[in-house]
Formats: structure tokens, C-alpha cells, sequence
């Protein structure tokens, strides 16, 4: 028997609905994006989830999204995401949704919103744990790997954002990253300015 299940026979909706949601993110961690923005939908409008829940689930709507190519529409979802989590005064939420704006930006090719966003969750983001550090590093990497004039130093942020991955063992972040770098070989991908 599964840990939904108990939950459901014991009545208790609020864990179902965190393992529901939980079972998105490894949905979309899988790479089937649209089956978790679909989930990620239903639970941002579940009562039986934490305000603060529902703005995550929110905002991991838009991150499938924009990970689906998605990016003007997932930009939408995120600022409104953005907004709940500066109601709920969650600042380390609020930091993590820019980051994730800054990546939409950066998929239609708005480099000089995707760095104001970047910029902003750089500077009020935690990056106490290294899954965070890896995550902003990796993100702001991406970024400037999208432009040729800034091409070396993005090169250094995801060299950054690997070594750290590799010496705490986020295998699945580590992965990422060399596919940003394989991704950003050649002219393909890069603005000159």
C-alpha cells in the first residue's frame, strides 16, 4: 500500500494533496511537462493545500510551461505567483519565482528582462544550501551563455554551479547543467551584439 492511500483511508486531504503535488514535480522532473502543469493547475486552486502551497504550485505551472517552450504564458503564471508569494511575505519564494521568470525571459529571447529578473533574485534569494547556490548559478549561467558577449562568463557560472553540485552529489542537477552547456555549443542560441 502506497503513502497516498493511508492518507486517504486515515482522512487526512492535506497530505494527500502535498503527495499529489510532490508526485507533479517528479512528473515533471521525468520530463512529462504536461501531465504536471495539468496537476500543478488542479492543486493552485486546491483548498485543501497551504496558501503558500498554492502559489508553489502556481508557480511550478508556468516552470512547465516554460519548459515547454510555453514562455509568454508561463511568464503570466509566474508574476502572479510572484505577487501571492510577496502577499504571504515569503521572500525566499518570491526569490526562487524571479529566478524562474528570469529562464522564461530568457526563452523568447528577452535577455534584458531575464537579467533584471536574475539580478533581483540574486540579490534576495538564500543560497544558504548548495541546491540553491547550484540552482541560481545554473540559472544565471544560462542566462549569460545566451549572449555571445557574455558568453565566458556564463561558462564560469555553470562551471561554478557544477563543482558545487559534484561535491554535494545533486546528480540531477549536475546533469542539467551539461545539458546547458550542450545546448549552448555553437552559434546556435547566442545573441551578438
Amino acid at each position: 500500500m502506497d503513502a497516498r492511500s493511508i492518507f486517504t483511508q486515515l482522512d487526512i486531504p492535506r497530505r494527500v494533496a502535498q503527495l499529489d503535488l510532490s508526485l507533479a514535480v517528479v512528473a515533471e522532473m521525468s520530463g512529462k511537462l504536461d501531465t504536471a502543469a495539468h496537476t500543478y493547475q488542479a492543486l493552485a486552486v486546491d483548498d485543501r493545500l497551504s496558501r503558500r502551497d498554492r502559489a508553489r504550485a502556481r508557480l511550478w505551472v508556468g516552470t512547465a510551461l516554460s519548459k515547454d517552450g510555453n514562455h509568454d504564458y508561463a511568464t503570466r503564471v509566474m508574476q502572479a505567483a510572484t505577487r501571492e508569494f510577496e502577499d504571504l511575505t515569503e521572500p525566499d519564494d518570491w526569490s526562487v519565482a524571479h529566478q524562474k521568470l528570469a529562464l522564461a525571459r530568457r526563452g523568447v529571447g528577452d535577455l534584458t528582462r531575464a537579467l533584471y529578473f536574475i539580478d533581483i533574485a540574486r540579490r534576495s534569494g538564500c543560497t544558504d544550501s548548495p541546491m540553491q547556490r547550484v540552482r541560481m548559478d545554473t540559472a544565471h549561467g544560462h542566462i549569460l551563455l545566451s549572449d555571445r558577449a557574455t558568453r565566458d562568463d556564463g561558462l564560469h557560472a555553470l562551471d561554478q554551479a557544477a563543482g558545487t553540485a559534484a561535491q554535494y552529489g545533486l546528480v540531477h542537477q549536475l546533469r542539467s547543467i551539461e545539458g546547458v552547456k550542450a545546448s549552448s555549443e555553437g552559434p546556435t542560441g547566442l545573441r551578438q551584439r
